[in-house]
Parts: structure tokens; sequence; C-alpha cells
């Protein structure tokens, strides 16, 4: 018989248990900062100030929620582990996530937070949350350390560690597309593509030929000109540092040393910027994709050019491209849906562009819908290259983080770029 201690002390862990999943379902569809203290509490049926007996602050709860994730991720990458080749570890460590994701879509699993708003966080517990995550990728970047990859330098297991993780972020988002019983088989194909990535024995990367030679002219356009794109450009960094509500209008005139009567004589309201923010990314992703339509040459090198493009842009002064995690936090769920279907869009249409290539015999057979689905997430996943290589410069993005995205984690390594994480 338990002992009345216990048996509290067992109602507390429960308890706090059902407050954690309860707050991850809220965090996720509303954000840290608009998820409130009391729609948890009630969701678990709780007053606000109860709360507060298990932890003191909504952002301790936020933590709590994060460290739980990156925890269920660490237990994955640690039982990946046990196989001797890197493509059984990457084959392992989808497997399990595409598991993970199917009990908590079965209600098997609790639920778990999502990374999108991590950066909506204060510090200190943004620090002690970014400290478990780089732990966290250092275990995950182990996954990639073999006899297969002796050639590898650090910038290059960090870059495609970097792909890896941004990879299965992103498959949260898509993966409800397909029924719970097919995840073992998107992992399969997911693992397919980051360790062969898509070319032929015929295709080669970045070969002289059309191709390439029309990448080097482009000149991928912004949505807007003068003192508008500045804002947007502001306003896009912040969202991508700290969040959808982290990116004040005080932060934003402050980050282009303006007032905010400025700020309000350009914008009405910040959700109207945000908006334009999604808009000009759209408007860069789109017209990558109609050059690289238009441009002559093989599928391959279609795609392979409009990728190098965008992450090009993502390292330069024009950018960077506004991280689609952010359309988590927006307050409008029709604008969540618009920016969720325009996704959708582009996504479709890099998968064109690969289609394309296995009808023209540079692409081999895979599944286009997925390898499009992980192009565009380490697309979108380059705007914090600089994280993980502090120092990586436009010129390098293509052999760092490119190449290995298509033609697979195991190609060539690039030359030392920069004094990556250790």
């Amino acid at each position: 018989m338990s002992s009345p201690v216990a048996a509290q002390t067992h109602r507390f862990q429960e308890k706090r248990e059902a407050l954690l999943s309860a707050a991850a379902r809220l965090f996720n569809e509303h954000g840290v900062k608009g998820a409130t203290l009391a729609d948890i509490a009630a969701s678990v049926g709780l007053v606000t100030n109860s709360v507060t007996y298990y932890y003191r602050k909504k952002e301790d709860l936020a933590t709590a929620c994060y460290e739980r994730s990156i925890a269920a991720l660490d237990a994955l990458a640690v039982r990946a582990a046990e196989p001797r080749s890197v493509p059984a570890r990457l084959q392992a460590f989808l497997t399990l996530y595409a598991q993970l994701l199917a009990d908590i879509a079965a209600g098997r699993h609790v639920t778990i937070v999502t990374f999108n708003d991590i950066r909506a966080l204060p510090s200190p517990q943004v620090d002690e949350v970014y400290t478990a995550y780089t732990d966290m990728f250092r275990r995950v970047r182990q996954l990639l350390s073999g006899p297969e990859t002796t050639h590898l330098t650090r910038d290059d297991l960090n870059a495609r560690g970097h792909i890896l993780l941004s990879t299965v972020h992103w498959m949260r988002a898509w993966i409800g597309r397909y029924e719970v019983d097919e995840y073992p088989r998107v992992a399969a194909r997911v693992a397919d593509f980051l360790v062969h990535g898509m070319r032929t024995g015929k295709s080669r990367w970045r070969a002289d030929g059309p191709a390439a030679e029309a990448e080097r002219g482009w000149r991928l356009a912004n949505a807007a000109e003068g003192s508008m794109e500045a804002f947007l450009r502001a306003a896009t960094v912040l969202v991508n540092e700290q969040g959808y509500r982290g990116a004040s209008v005080e932060k934003i005139s402050a980050r282009l040393n303006v007032t905010k009567g400025s700020f309000y004589h350009h914008n009405d309201h910040k959700h109207d910027l945000i908006s334009e923010c999604f808009e000009r990314t759209f408007a860069v992703v789109r017209e990558a994709l109609a050059l690289a339509e238009a441009s002559p040459g093989s599928g391959w090198s279609r795609a392979c050019a409009a990728a190098r493009a965008l992450v090009r842009y993502q390292l330069a002064d024009d950018g960077p491209l506004l991280r689609t995690s952010a359309m988590s936090a927006l307050p409008d769920e029709q604008h969540r849906a618009q920016v969720k279907r325009t996704m959708s869009q582009l996504t479709e249409r890099l998968g064109g562009i690969v289609v394309d290539g296995m009808m023209d015999g540079s692409i081999r057979p895979l599944d286009p819908a997925i390898a499009a689905q992980c192009a565009l997430a380490a697309i979108n996943a380059a705007a914090e290259l600089h994280r993980w290589l502090p120092r990586v410069r436009e010129v390098d993005s293509a052999e760092v983080y490119v190449r290995p995205l298509f033609e697979g984690m195991l190609c060539l390594g690039s030359k030392r770029v920069t004094a990556g994480m250790e």
C-alpha cells in the first residue's frame, strides 16, 4: 500500500504532465505569447493561480515544454545510434521520429511542443533552452559520424546536422497529409532522399552548362523598394530572431533607427507589416522557381540552381527569407491558412521541377513531393545557418550546404569555410 507522501507525489507528477501536455497543445496553436495561463489552466481543470504551484511563470512552463521536446528527440538519437552505418542510423532516427508522430496523432503519446516559437522566450529561459537544444544537436550530428564520412570536416557535419534536424522539424508540419499507418513509409522515403540525394549517374554537381550560366545572372526581386523594403527586411530579421510577438514596433523602429511615428507613417500596424514580410518571402521563392523553370538545362540542374540562389539570398544583404515557423504565432487563423496554402503551392511548384528531372533522366526515381518538402525545409532553415557555421559566406553555401542536400549526406565535403561549433 502506497504512503500518503507517495500518493501525493504521484498526483503531483500526473497533474504536472497533464499541464505540460495542455500547454504544448496551446503553444503549438497560438505561440508562447499568444497562449494564456488562464486557458492552459482551464484545459486541465485548474484555476490560473494553481498553475504557479507547478510553474511560477508562463515562461517557465514554456521552458519545461521545450525541454521535454528536446529530451524526446535526444532519446531518439540515442536509440538511433545503435546501428554501425550512417545510412542505417539516419533511417532509424527518421523511423523512430515518424513513429513518435504517429503515436501523438493516435493519442498514444503526449503532445510535445514544436520549436517554432523558442525565440519568444525571454532571457534567461531562452538561453537555458538553447543550451539544451545545442546538446541535442550534437547528439544528432553524431549520427552522421562513421566510416562513410571520415572525409567530412566539422563544418560539413554541422551543415548536414542542421539539414537533418530542419527536415525533422518540418516533417511535423506536412506529414499529416498522409494516413498515420503510412508514416513509416514516409520516413523511409525521407531517409532515402537524405542519404542518396536526387541525381543519377549522368548528372554532375554544378556542371558548366546553360542552367549554371543562367543562374549567375539571376537577380531575385524584392517585394518592395526603398524605405518600405528596409522595414520589411528589419521585421523579417527580428521575427526570425525573436518570433512574431517578440518583434515589436519599438524593436523594428530601433533596428532602423527611426521613430515609432515613422513606422506608422509607412505601416498601418505590425500585423500588416508581417503579412507583407510573408509576401516578400513568397515573392522571392516564386521568382527563383520561375527563373529555374524558364532556364535551359535538365531538371536536376534547374532544381540545384533554384536552391543555390535561395540559400545565397538567405546569407546576402538582401536576405533573409522569413522563417515559416513564424506562421504558427500569427494571431489570425485565416491568415495562417493562407500562408500554409501559399507554402504548399510553392512546394508543389518545386516538385514539378523534380518531375521534369525524372522525365529527362537527370533525377532518379523518387517521391517528388517528399523531395520538394525536404529541399524547401533546408532552404528555409538556411536563415539560421550562421548558428552552426558562424562565418559561413554566400560563396561557401553551395558546397557546404546545398550540395549534400541534393547529392546526399555522404557526398564529397567542402573545404573548411569557418570555425564551426564544437
